[in-house]
């Protein structure tokens, strides 16, 4: 394909995307909300290939998705914009996402460029998604891609992943139809570090938006100024709203009634509505609300139109200066104010002191002689004389003002008169033009018409084939248009078709599996009553049901082969040779372990058939990780109950490595890059005192599995390597036996170099020290741990093994060596190791003691220790049902606090170290018994004898 399949594109054999494909992602605007609010909202869109889904979220670094689409299913259009749409060109790159259920989602790109590439892309993913994957796991939509399995051993031979044939005539078409284009930077990886794009238009404004983006940034600070949880919305300005002063608001409200004014004699202007000036300022930088208003006296009356504001560079210098020279002009008018009412006021204070002059000195004069009422009349006299002259000023002031506002009145008259004549000579100078074009257009008319008679032939039979021509045209559109409704109209009648075929084929599949679950058990109940109606070999009697019955057991155990093709059609495969592990599931050599192995896997079989008609699980797993594709995964409570309930097989390479990183992530940050190539590459040069041992153990590992069965085997390899360089790291340690299983159970969805520190996990963190040395202390110790948890949490079965004096032990010490490899059946074993590498060793104990409560009682009917022994050597490979024993572990033992196997921990080994002191002491009392007695120079210990 070309560039449709540049991002994340997989091969026609599903072939494992290169490990730097960038994943399709970016910003896109999508549509939504009802009435006024209605409008395009930036969102940050991630495709997920695992369920071909199409996820939106706030931005980059949310962690919970706004919702999602499922292209799988979804058809593509291109958006027609709706009737009284404001340009024709705002919604050129907006296209539509029709899915099955009605819904149109509607997306707009940027450019037409990212729209192309979007729809490119999506459209190649649909495919890859539908020809790829199976049709029962494209049903329930709950299978990977094949980017996303496993990356162990069990990658090689997954059984889910079935490629379908391609149609070379259509890959064809898609090669010829597909269009070449690449994204900006709004689209990829890179885009989640820039800002989101803004929409322009501010029409459809949304209030409950903006609260959204204020809770989102307020979440984010209160988890820290952690840059890599900064929500969409931060960006490096800020805002301070401060209160006005009244002040502020009267200077305010004054100037906007002066722009009312000024508005109102010129065209073109508009003045805003909105008393204050909200400006942007930099980070880190604050400015007060009143500061804002201040500046905002500054600025011109009345601002440019938006035809305006976007006329030239020209026009822009000289509405800046005309702004200036308006300010100026208000500056002046407020100083003069100032000035004004300055001297108004020394005038009064000049009148004040005057009176009072005169008022002291008549009455430090006149007071003496002169009668009181004439002294009062005199007083009455001068208030009025003073009244009269504050009146004359005033109608002077009156006067002075009534002579400016004629001057400005003169000015303004002037002013347009001016225009007046200015506009006067505009249209004279229009009414000279309309003259001079009408004479030319005369003029015209006269020449063309004497020409007119010999051009007019030529002209129609032009005109008559353009329009022929055109005709034809318009045909072909109509009948173009006729044929891609009709097209349309059966794209979407098939599409209606299929998923009526797709939805019976989801019912026919939920019978089969009903019946095949049903058939399995019906055919391990066969096996068994075969098995019991079978004659004795004791018996020398030779009947006829006999013959028969022998004859049917051999027809049952018979391996399937492929020689009848139409009877295997119709037959279901129920069980395999190797199960998806690579365990092998019925052995070769016993027949009566055969049958009984085959009648298990059968049982093993109806109980995973029935569970995978529930898909809760897996739906909740694929949530969980949905909501962590832009987030690290981190401890939680419902993480944990994922895992104890059991990580879906896709997943389970991702979530072991998860954990493994988890515990051992102080060590890698102490190691230089390539330390597991280092002490390999040493281990194999040097030498090495374990890996005599390593070679002798690898073809015994896991025998039964068919990564280890051979020495060529793929596992064989990767399994002496990891031992080899986990010796040369603990040479205390070296090798002991239990890891080889370790590590090849862990390389059945690890790596080489994953699966060494898994073993590092398990042998430096969750163990105890001296676990695996050679005096296996630690091994020792928790089995006396054991004991004490069986008496308080089972004491019934722990006082019947005491009556019967039945050491268990002798079965759980491997239980705890190996993490019950080769114990239980693979399903639960694997369901087991999910909890231990999250949880730690506290698991073991858990389902150690989970498997005994599981067959209690029917332990507790047996009455003798042999019948008990050889019960406990093979009861665990009889528990199948592993949602019942996960039940069992994690819910009726509780409470199990860990604290309490650590306190126990500790009081035992003290007491296994005073015990293998006094063994010491009595191993050199015999040696040196043995030096000085003749008779017993000859007896040797078991240590010297394998030496």
């Amino acid at each position: 394909m070309p560039a449709a399949g540049s991002e994340g594109e997989e091969g026609p054999a599903g072939e494992q995307a290169g490990p730097g494909t960038p994943k399709l992602c970016g910003y896109l605007q999508k549509l939504s909300g009802k009435g006024p609010l209605r409008g395009f909202r930036s969102r940050w869109f991630v495709f997920d290939p695992r369920r071909c889904y199409l996820y939106y979220f706030k931005g980059p670094q949310e962690a919970l998705p706004l919702g999602h689409l499922d292209i799988a299913s979804a058809c593509f259009s291109y958006h027609q914009p709706e009737a009284g749409a404001a340009a024709a060109g705002d919604e050129a790159a907006a296209f539509e996402v029709h899915s099955p259920n009605g819904t149109v989602a509607v997306l707009k790109a940027a450019t037409r460029q990212d729209m192309t590439y979007w729809l490119q892309e999506l459209q190649q993913k649909r495919w890859e998604y539908c020809n790829n994957l199976d049709a029962a796991k494209r049903d329930s939509r709950t299978s990977p891609t094949p980017s996303d399995f496993s990356k162990g051993l069990v990658a090689k031979d997954n059984p889910d992943l079935t490629i379908l044939s391609q149609n070379a005539s259509a890959e064809r078409a898609r090669n010829i139809l597909a269009v070449e284009t690449s994204p900006t930077d709004l689209v990829g990886e890179q885009a989640a570090s820039q800002p989101a794009p803004v929409q322009p238009s501010a029409i459809n404004f949304s209030l409950k938006q903006w609260s959204t983006e204020i809770k989102n940034s307020m979440s984010s600070l209160r988890k820290g100024n952690n840059e890599n949880r900064k929500s969409v919305f931060y960006t490096t300005e800020e805002w301070e709203l401060l209160d006005p002063t009244p002040k502020d608001l009267e200077d305010s409200m004054a100037l906007e009634e002066k722009r009312k004014h000024l508005a109102e004699g010129s065209k073109g202007l508009t003045s805003s509505a909105f008393p204050f000036d909200f400006g942007r300022i930099p980070h880190k930088t604050r400015r007060p609300l009143k500061d804002m208003i201040g500046s905002s006296k500054n600025r011109n009356s009345s601002d440019s139109s938006p035809t305006e504001w976007y006329s030239g560079n020209g026009n822009k210098l000289v509405s800046e200066l005309q702004l200036k020279y308006q300010s100026q002009q208000e500056e002046l008018e407020k100083l003069k104010k100032e000035l004004l009412s300055q001297k108004e006021l020394v005038r009064l204070l000049q009148q004040t002191v005057r009176s009072s002059q005169y008022d002291k000195y008549f009455a430090s004069r006149l007071c003496e002689g002169v009668p009181k009422d004439k002294l009062e009349l005199l007083h009455q006299k001068d208030d009025q004389i003073l009244g009269l002259n504050n009146q004359l000023e005033k109608l002077n002031l009156e006067k002075d003002s009534l002579q400016q506002e004629v001057k400005n009145l003169k000015c303004k008259v002037g002013e347009l008169n001016e225009q007046l004549g200015m506009l006067m000579e505009t249209i004279q100078a229009k009414d000279e033009v309309i003259m001079k074009l009408s004479h030319q257009l005369s003029e015209c008319e006269d020449n063309t018409s004497s020409q007119s008679g010999a051009v007019n032939s030529s002209v129609a039979t032009c005109t008559n084939k353009e329009l022929q021509e055109l005709d034809r045209l318009k045909d072909n559109l109509q009948g173009y248009k006729t044929q891609n409704k009709f097209l349309n109209k059966e794209i979407l009648e098939l599409s209606a078709l299929r998923r009526n075929a797709e939805a019976r084929e989801r019912e026919w599949q939920a019978k089969y599996t009903s019946l095949e679950a049903k058939l399995c058990q019906i055919e391990s109940k066969y096996l068994i009553l075969l098995q019991e109606m079978k004659t004795p070999v004791c018996s020398e009697e030779q009947s006829p049901a006999r013959e028969v019955i022998t004859q049917l057991l051999e027809d049952a155990l018979k391996a399937e082969t492929s020689e009848q093709p139409e009877q295997a059609f119709f037959k279901p495969h129920l069980v395999s040779e190797y199960d998806i592990y690579g365990f092998q599931t019925v052995p070769e050599d016993d027949d009566e372990e055969k049958l009984v192995a085959k009648s298990r896997a059968l049982d093993l079989r109806s109980l995973s058939l029935s569970e995978n008609r529930e898909i809760s699980t897996g739906v909740k797993w694929e949530n969980y990780l949905a909501s962590t594709m832009n987030r690290e995964m981190m401890r939680s409570v419902e993480l944990k109950n994922l895992i104890r309930s059991g990580i879906p097989h896709e997943h389970r390479s991702k979530m072991w490595k998860w954990c493994v990183n988890l515990h051992v992530k102080k060590f890698k940050d102490s190691t230089v890059p390539g330390y597991f190539q280092t002490l390999l590459q040493n281990a194999l040069e040097k030498q090495n005192p374990a890996s005599k041992q390593i070679e002798l153990d690898l073809l015994r590992t896991l025998p039964n599995n068919k990564h280890y069965s051979s020495p060529t085997s793929e596992g064989i390899q990767k399994l002496r390597n990891v031992l080899l360089a986990f010796s040369w790291r603990n040479p205390d340690i070296g090798y002991c036996q239990g890891l080889n299983r370790l590590v090849a159970i862990a390389l059945l969805y690890l790596e080489q170099e994953d699966a060494f520190w898994c073993l590092v996990t398990i042998v430096e963190v969750f163990m105890p020290r001296d676990y695996y040395t050679k005096t296996l202390l630690g091994s020792q110790v928790d089995q006396r741990v054991f004991k004490d948890l069986m008496s308080e949490k089972l004491p019934r079965l722990h006082a019947h093994f005491e009556q019967y004096k039945v050491d268990y032990t002798l079965i759980t010490f491997n239980w705890f060596l190996v993490v019950f490899v080769d114990s239980v059946v693979s399903d639960i074993l694997f369901k087991i190791w999910d909890s231990f590498l999250y949880e730690g060793p506290k698991v073991i104990f858990r389902f150690a003691l989970a498997l005994f409560k599981y067959k209690e009682e029917e332990i507790l009917k047996l009455q003798d220790s042999m019948s008990i022994f050889k019960y406990l050597r093979y009861f665990t490979r009889t528990i199948l049902d592993a949602r019942k024993l996960t039940g069992i572990a994690f819910g009726d033992l509780n409470p199990f606090p860990l604290r309490q196997i650590r306190n126990r921990r500790t009081y035992h080994l003290e007491k296994v170290r005073l015990e293998l002191t006094e063994l010491e002491a009595i191993r050199e009392d015999f040696l040196r018994e043995r030096e000085t007695c003749v008779e017993k120079r000859d007896l040797i210990s078991d240590d010297e004898e394998d030496s």
